[in-house]
């Protein structure tokens, strides 16, 4: 294959030996290199090498003005916003949401060389139209609003003059000052200038080309096959069809570079993959199999990525076999984790309240990745800061808790200082962080780390002087919103060689480049091409009207850029997420319906990538009891199970193993709001405490009434101690602290009702009992051990109670069968009853002995204490007593269960919960 660089250049040279003294103007830097290249293969003798620039330094050539950068422009912009008209201004945070935008329009303006003053005018004109009322007088707020769109005109006019004092521009003043300085540039100009690759051209491009075309010995050569052209309708051949139209110097006259290659015999395939790192995925499958069947295709090859994010996964999905790789686009630095971190510093401390820092916010820090590298080269723990934060419930930590808890460290001061709102102070302590980081050993090993590091100090090196120069950035939040509109522009460059390996670029980047193989992801509506999005102040109907580009244009600009890639190339892949995504384009884009719909195109393959899919079928986990474990679960026997560990079981014998046996529990985490254990045992130990002074008497309503006196300072004692320095002055916890403190109410409410028809007395409260058990065939000691909540005499019958704070509803401890008790977790509320039963009878070994048991579900208060019973059918009678009988047959279900655990043949096997 002959590039289309290749084929003007041997042009070039059968009609000027002499190079030296010609321009070549090119879309693009990057082709800059291809075009030397093909220009030394071509040369039989050493020459003096022609000047090539790409059209934008060409054009800030021509106009003598150097380009400010995007951040100097924003500043300058701002100022010329202050500075004119007299009305109430948005301060520099806000303007950064929108400045952006307006930047751009100014830019499209001088670009297409628009009247601006005529514009802005009916810009304002509109915004008037669409503010009128029949009120005649407007709130303050709308007529602010319309100052600003009559001062528009002002405004750019302020800014321009502004730069051009200082000899700079942004892109548009500079083309539409080459425009003005064309003709003395022309008349100092004495070497030929020659154009290539050119597709969409603004109007101060298109003034300055067709200049310099009619008035010196210039040339322009066309990347484009004819077969675009003679279609009226194909978008791709849309630009050049209007200057072959408009253009004098075109007229009647055949275009030069055009080549027939588009219908030629290629290899296409259109794959549809879900999501979008199942693309990059599957391109690595395609590399592979290319790599392992034709080798040869991938020495002129690029992947030409739609979405350029996928820059990073790409990356970790070429195969290994894949020798060289070249990237020809930047990454872009918002994406790197070094961004991150010191986002995350920025809005750390943004965020300080006078209570501190939250514990959130404190935690990210701390284990970002880069501040534990910080942390770890300089021999700091942070491990006692975050076990007291979450042991204590520290919400907001401030700085002499974390003096206390961290070393004084130079690193520490950096992260930690109270830098009191101030940006400038904060930048250089960035600086000296990464100052601080470049140090680090692991650092010096990472080219790329370093590469970033050194972005990242030039761009801090620039906040520092902007922040010196102007006022605008007085507070943190300013300061994140400009670091970060400066993120989203700044890339990291890589540097190759961009002529040797596979290319990876975006689809700018591909311009005038031509590969033999192609892949192309991401060609999806809303990506290639971007759709309808008009990020613009000027209404659609006005940029049509003064000739500035709308979506139309850009889609075609896109189709242009697709076809031209698939022009000289011979295999080509070109996959879409099959996936519609609102926020990373829809469907399939319409560029892959058009080829398909091509009747000259029968070479191409459209496949969905479906993988196979095998059958779900999801492991059982199964735990076999070694020797090991067999003599653990015998220490647990021996120690004694619990009820709720036993119910545990019931559950899932895998969560007894590694909860009961193993102790592994969650993992400990701070309460910003109280926990549902946290708030079952502040209830437990509050309603102990108050009815401590009340054992082994009979309830009366006096001892009641004054035991509620104390119900509000018990219950912020239990919350002092068990929610430990837990705020509850605020929030979902000061709901928590006055629900309880009902819930307790209510109960003390329902005893001095149910005092008027019964006789109450307190027997014992959280008693605490530990029983053997003989089990059959097993020979060691079984203990069961457990507290009562609470064991009363209810009209002479003992009653043995416990307390839920979750519901409890009726049907949970009522038994038909014997069976479920063991089966069924929904009735693990009845086996945990029958155990302290078993457990009272153990202790009290008298004759006829008939107790009850029962709940109260302070979730569930209305429905009573709910009674353990037995019945014969759903709607038969219900017998609550529990004697000797029943325990005696609970204790054959009890003893069949913990047979099962301790049998050293029957594994710990998963059950679905």
């Amino acid at each position: 294959m002959q590039s289309f660089i290749q084929d003007v250049v041997q042009d070039v040279l059968k009609n000027n030996s002499d190079l030296g003294k010609t321009i070549f103007i090119l879309p693009s830097k990057r082709a800059g290199v291809f075009l030397k290249k093909a220009l030394s293969s071509s040369l039989t003798k050493t020459i003096l090498a022609p000047e090539i620039y790409s059209i934008e330094d060409f054009i800030e050539k021509v106009s003598n003005l150097v380009t400010a950068n995007t951040t100097t422009q924003l500043f300058e912009l701002y100022n010329a916003y202050l500075n004119v008209g007299d009305y109430d201004k948005e301060s520099f945070d806000s303007f950064l949401k929108w400045g952006q935008i307006l930047l751009q329009d100014f830019n499209e303006v001088d670009r297409y060389l628009v009247d601006a003053n005529s514009l802005y005018q009916n810009v304002a004109a509109i915004q008037e139209v669409n503010h009128w009322s029949v009120n005649s007088d407007n709130s303050e707020m709308i007529e602010n609003y319309l100052h600003f769109w009559r001062h528009l005109e002002a405004i750019y006019n302020k800014f321009s003059d502004n730069l051009l004092k200082q000899g700079l521009g942004h892109q548009g003043l500079i083309y539409k000052t080459s425009v003005s300085e064309l003709n003395n540039y022309i008349a100092s100009a004495n070497k030929q200038h020659i154009f290539l690759g050119f597709n969409a051209l603004n109007t101060a491009e298109s003034i300055l080309i067709q200049t310099i075309l009619e008035q010196t010995n210039a040339a322009i050569y066309w990347d484009i096959d004819p077969y675009f052209l003679k279609d009226n309708i194909h978008d791709a051949g849309y630009f050049i069809r209007q200057y072959q139209k408009t253009w004098k110097v075109l007229k009647d006259k055949p275009l030069a570079g055009l080549t027939n290659y588009y219908n030629t015999e290629k290899h296409i395939e259109i794959i549809g993959v879900p999501k979008n790192v199942s693309q990059v995925n599957y391109v690595g499958d395609i590399l592979n199999n290319i790599q392992n069947n034709a080798p040869e295709t991938l020495r002129n090859a690029a992947i030409v990525l739609g979405n350029e994010e996928l820059l990073n996964p790409l990356l970790n999905s070429i195969p290994e076999s894949i020798p060289a790789t070249n990237i020809t686009m930047g990454q872009k630095l918002e994406s790197t984790t070094l961004a991150s971190f010191f986002i995350n510093l920025i809005e750390f401390h943004e965020q300080k309240t006078d209570k501190g820092w939250f514990y959130k916010h404190l935690l990210n820090l701390l284990t970002h990745s880069y501040a534990v590298l910080l942390f770890e080269a300089n021999d700091v723990s942070t491990n006692q800061l975050i076990s007291k934060i979450k042991l204590n419930n520290w919400s907001y930590i401030n700085n002499d808790q974390i003096s206390t808890l961290l070393p004084k460290n130079a690193t520490v001061s950096l992260l930690f200082e109270d830098i009191k709102n101030d940006p400038n102070r904060l930048i250089e302590n960035f600086l000296a962080l990464i100052s601080s980081m470049r140090s680090i050993e692991a650092v010096k090993q990472n080219p790329l780390l370093l590469e970033q590091l050194y972005k990242f100090f030039t761009l801090f090196n620039q906040l520092k002087d902007l922040c010196n120069n102007f006022t605008y950035i007085n507070n943190l939040k300013s300061l994140k919103h400009l670091f970060k509109q400066l993120l989203s522009s700044e890339t990291l460059d890589f540097q190759g060689n961009p002529i040797e390996g596979i290319q990876i670029m975006g689809m700018l980047e591909s311009r005038l480049l031509d590969f033999e193989t192609i892949i192309i992801t991401s060609v999806n509506e809303g990506v290639l091409p971007s759709g309808k999005s008009n990020n613009s102040f000027i209404p659609f109907d006005l940029k049509t009207k003064n000739g500035l580009p709308t979506y139309k244009e850009k889609d075609a600009v896109y189709t242009y850029h697709f076809y031209r890639l698939l022009q000289r190339a011979k295999n080509v892949y070109i996959l879409y997420n099959t996936e519609p995504d609102a926020l990373e384009g829809g469907e399939r884009s319409r560029l892959i319906t058009q080829l398909l719909t091509d009747d000259n195109r029968t070479d191409i393959k459209s496949v969905i990538a479906t993988p196979t899919i095998q059958p779900i079928s999801k492991e059982i986990e199964q735990v076999e009891k070694t020797k090991s474990l067999v003599a653990l679960i015998q220490e647990k026997a021996r120690k004694g199970f619990s009820p709720s560990s036993l119910s545990n079981y019931i559950r899932n014998p895998i969560d007894f193993y590694k909860q009961n046996l193993l102790n592994i529990n969650e993992v400990m985490q701070v309460e910003e709001t109280l926990a549902p254990n946290t708030f079952g045992t502040i209830v437990h130990d509050s309603l102990e405490e108050l009815y401590t002074p009340l054992v082994g008497k009979t309830l009366t309503e006096d001892l009641l009434n004054d035991i509620r006196k104390n119900v509000t300072s018990s219950v912020a004692r239990n919350f002092e101690k068990t929610y430990k320095e837990g705020n509850i002055s605020s929030g979902k916890n000061y709901i928590s602290f006055h629900v309880i403190l009902k819930y307790i109410q209510t109960f003390i409410d329902a005893e001095v009702t149910a005092l008027k028809d019964h006789r109450i007395k307190i027997i014992a409260l959280e008693q605490s009992l530990s029983v053997p058990l003989e089990v059959p065939g097993l020979d060691f000691p079984i203990i069961l051990k457990g507290k009562l909540d609470r064991v009363d005499e209810f009209d002479g019958i003992t009653r043995i109670i416990d307390y839920k704070t979750g519901k409890v509803e009726r049907r949970n401890v009522e038994l038909m069968d014997w069976d479920v008790l063991t089966e069924e977790y929904q009735f693990s509320k009845a086996f945990q009853l029958l155990c302290y039963a078993l457990m009272f009878f153990k202790t009290h070994p008298a004759e006829n002995l008939s107790i009850q048991a029962g709940i109260i579900s302070l979730k569930n208060f209305a429905d009573g204490t709910l009674l353990f019973a037995q019945k014969e059918s759903a709607r038969g009678p219900k017998n609550h007593i529990i004697n000797n009988e029943v325990i005696l047959d609970f204790e054959q279900i009890l003893g069949q269960l913990i047979t099962e655990i301790c049998n050293a043949d029957l594994p710990f096997t998963e059950k679905e919960v």
